[in-house]
């Protein structure tokens, strides 16, 4: 059986990745193991025998952790208590220190222990966790309001060019490319978080000394993409002129202002805002496209697809969503079942719109049987 003398116990200690540092009754560092030599960057010659004030971020800190001790009602001992440390370069570790006061044997204190975890990984974690919950509530409650606003700019845009004299329309075009700009770095924004928790990279910048915050500056990739995402002018031709198109989504304003744009694209449009009514719609109508939001109550986009695909098997759907992250695989399994056309996120791109459903509708035309070419007529016999 093996036998735990002082010796084993020391190696123990010394081994330990964890900071473990021991201090007398007036706060002098009598121990100092490996671990705290990793974290901390001193030496045990340049610690040993220094006050335990100097391994704190400040004063208060270390007064924390003796209060916390010596009012402690489990017999002077303390359990994942949060702090901060400081190592040799001044740089704030903070940790979660587990201690204890140290008696004689006439019950006097004598010093205290403490074992210490670096818990930055772990915050970092946890971060990114949060943030990876953010990203997705972020992106579904301001998605759908972007998408309406997009939306209402394509038709302003129309607008402002059919209505403006020249001089004024240059003025008001800036203005409304400004506004395209802003919606642009927005989008930007909600995708850049989306990427850092993705990437597994929590990055933050100073935005007051010794405050920081979450570095969601948009990328130049980024705000390259959005503004060649940009909503573009209507081409003069009307593609869709007469296409009856199907909107299904349970945002009444997505439906109304993407109902307004294939309107002024001469679009008849059906709308629902839930499942059950759009396949009233689909049954009695005649629709020639579907446009149909992912998340949905009664039934989500996947599900709603499948039944569509099941009763009208020749009758394009196109999914969109305001969530960035298709947690349940919906589209993915969408287009293993057949799905063509998918939009990933909203905004929705009117142009890309457009083009997707100009490309749904050629396919679903019957094809054009041109007449064969008439014989030419015999030539009349010559009579000799």
């Amino acid at each position: 059986m093996l036998t735990l003398d002082q010796n084993y116990l020391k190696r123990l200690m010394e081994s330990s990745p964890d900071i473990i540092v021991a201090v007398d009754r007036e706060g002098t560092i009598i121990y100092y193991n490996d671990g705290a030599r990793q974290v901390l960057r001193y030496t045990s010659q340049e610690i040993i025998g220094q006050k335990v004030t100097r391994i704190y971020l400040s004063l208060e800190e270390a007064r924390k952790v003796m209060t916390a001790l010596r009012e402690s009602a489990d017999g002077g001992r303390i359990s994942s208590l949060e702090t901060i440390l400081r190592d040799k370069d001044n740089q704030e570790i903070p940790v979660a220190i587990s201690g204890s006061l140290i008696y004689d044997e006439q019950g006097a204190e004598i010093g205290s222990i403490g074992f210490a975890r670096d818990i930055r990984r772990m915050r970092r974690r946890e971060q990114l966790a949060t943030a990876g919950e953010i990203a997705v509530s972020l992106a579904h409650e301001i998605n759908n309001p972007l998408e309406t606003i997009t939306n209402n700019l394509e038709l302003l845009t129309h607008c402002v060019e059919n209505h403006l004299p020249p001089a004024e329309l240059v003025v008001e075009t800036e203005r409304l490319g400004a506004i395209r700009a802003c919606l642009g770095r927005v989008n930007a924004i909600v995708r850049r978080l989306d990427d850092m928790t993705r990437e597994g990279v929590y990055e933050t910048r100073d935005y007051l000394k010794g405050k920081r915050m979450a570095d969601l500056a948009p990328r130049a990739a980024d705000a390259e993409k959005s503004e060649a995402d940009a909503p573009r002018c209507a081409a003069q031709e009307w593609p869709l002129a007469g296409m009856a198109v199907l909107l299904l989504d349970d945002d009444l304003s997505v439906v109304t202002s993407l109902a307004d744009v294939l309107k002024a694209e001469r679009c008849v449009v059906h709308t629902a805002t839930v499942p059950s009514a759009a396949f009233g719609i689909l049954r009695n109508m005649k629709v020639d496209a579907v446009i149909s939001d992912v998340v949905m109550p009664e039934m989500d986009g996947y599900e709603f697809y499948l039944r569509v695909k099941e009763e009208m098997p020749n009758l394009p759907v196109i999914l969109m969503t305001a969530y960035y992250y298709d947690r349940d695989h919906i589209i993915k399994r969408s287009r293993l079942e057949g799905l063509e056309g998918a939009i990933f996120k909203k905004p929705v791109n009117p142009a890309k719109l457009r083009d997707l459903l100009t490309n749904a509708r050629k396919k679903t035309l019957p094809p054009v049987r041109l007449r064969p070419p008439l014989s030419a007529p015999p030539s009349p016999a010559v009579r000799p």
